[in-house]
């Protein structure tokens, strides 16, 4: 019997890869494009996987968790993001997903993530100094969370004009 899984991805090219690949792998996949496509779907108090994107469309991955745990609690939920920073990570495990994967991730990496016990994981603390770029962009990530992802109350917070909080905020960050 193949396991359960839902995305919820606004990206449909990642999307229809990423379930193309799982399918391959035994696993019953339902795609939602967003929050109402995912309240729509039968049977989510059931599916024990969920894998769920930080930034669908204008909302917000953190909102998705809070909705997949309300209907299953015992739902074991990875977070996937091209946009990652230390703020939405904490975030998004103190919510309860169990774990937290930069695009692009790998199929296998995924299912791993997914299928491992908690007895399993390991947390790994790097021993590296962040670069000035990726300590703003932290920053930013930390400053936006608190305003509950308001673009216009972040950049007045940061004292900065919207524009250029949106653009910073559209770069990928970097890596260290």
């Amino acid at each position: 019997m193949n396991q359960k899984v839902i995305i919820v991805d606004d990206d449909e090219a990642f999307s229809d890869a990423l379930s193309r690949a799982l399918n391959k792998r035994a696993f019953d996949v339902s795609v939602a494009n967003n929050l109402s496509a995912l309240q729509a779907l039968p049977s989510v108090n059931v599916i024990p996987y969920a894998i769920v994107d930080l930034r669908i469309g204008n909302e917000s991955g953190l909102d998705v968790i809070e909705y997949l745990l309300k209907v299953n609690a015992d739902m074991r939920i990875i977070m996937l993001t091209a946009y990652a920073s230390i703020a939405t990570a904490v975030e998004a495990i103190k919510l309860g997903a169990k774990d937290y994967l930069m695009k692009p991730a790998i199929a296998d990496e995924i299912i791993d993530k997914l299928t491992q016990s908690h007895q399993d994981q390991e947390i790994v603390i790097e021993d590296t100094t962040l670069s000035v770029k990726r300590l703003e962009w932290e920053h930013l990530q930390k400053v936006l969370l608190a305003h509950d992802g308001n673009i216009s109350a972040a950049a007045r917070a940061l004292n900065m004009h919207r524009r250029t909080l949106q653009r910073k905020l559209q770069k990928y960050p970097v890596k260290r």
